[in-house]
């Protein structure tokens, strides 16, 4: 069974002429949260954009270093970039629902991806909705258009869509940033959830989430992993002045 642990060794990244990512050494482990925390610019969502090689879509962009998920280069030259985008899913910082029906915007990868079969479909679906924990809110109107649902419900049918596919790696950009506090909450259960079957990254400006939903948390600042352990270290008792700063508001 692939373990998925997800790996970088001396990774630098440009955008043109600007530096943003220096020298970073990180490795997640299989089946636990990974919150990525420190101010805005610092290089979050860069690190986390480089698993899925979403970089890509980004002109001047360049790196050094190497980028594992499951012992697999992601950057190798006869890399399958679709493939590995079905093992690594993405859930963005606002919810991107299709303008299809539920059901559809559930089903929309396995179609990609070739799949017809109509039962297999139907099961798959529903098996992913009742993991995003929305099953019980759209059951009975998964024909009904998604952009109907509250914010909240979409992104866990963004969750949804993104599970369908049987990903490995989930990457989280601020999953919960654009949701009401009730909503947020649904999103943190169903991220503790998924991590008994999927290895998480979010991308976090929100302190008190890192704290309550991650196993290990990264503090970066400008452009450098300035430190990386277990949450509760990282809260209690880092070991970096600049991480002791951020955390307790004095910057960022």
């Amino acid at each position: 069974m692939p373990d998925y642990k997800v790996e970088t060794k001396n990774l630098d990244l440009y955008y043109g002429d600007f530096h943003a990512l220096k020298n970073i050494n990180f490795t997640a482990e299989a089946n636990t949260v990974s919150a990525f925390i420190g101010p805005s610019g610092c290089g979050k969502s860069s690190l986390l954009r480089m698993f899925n090689r979403m970089n890509d879509l980004i002109d001047g962009t360049r790196f050094t270093g190497e980028v594992y998920v499951d012992g697999q280069d992601v950057y190798a030259k006869n890399i399958d970039v679709d493939g590995l985008r079905k093992k690594v899913g993405m859930v963005f910082q606002k919810p991107n629902p299709f303008p299809k029906s539920i059901f559809e915007n559930v089903a929309y990868g396995l179609r990609v991806n070739g799949i017809s079969d109509k039962h297999f479909i139907e099961k798959k679906v529903i098996d992913s909705i009742r993991k995003a924990a929305l099953w019980d809110e759209v059951k009975n109107k998964l024909k009904k258009s998604a952009m109907e649902l509250s914010g909240g419900q979409q992104q866990r049918l963004c969750i949804a869509r993104a599970l369908a596919v049987e990903p490995a790696l989930i990457l989280m950009d601020e999953p919960a940033s654009a949701l009401d506090p009730i909503s947020t909450g649904k999103i943190e259960d169903l991220i503790f959830e998924l991590k008994n079957q999927y290895s998480i990254i979010i991308v976090t400006h929100n302190l008190q989430q890192a704290g309550r939903i991650s196993d290990f948390t990264a503090f970066f600042y400008l452009g450098e992993l300035v430190e990386w352990n277990k949450t509760k270290t990282i809260f209690t008792n880092p070991t970096d002045i600049r991480t002791q700063n951020y955390i307790t508001g004095r910057f960022g």
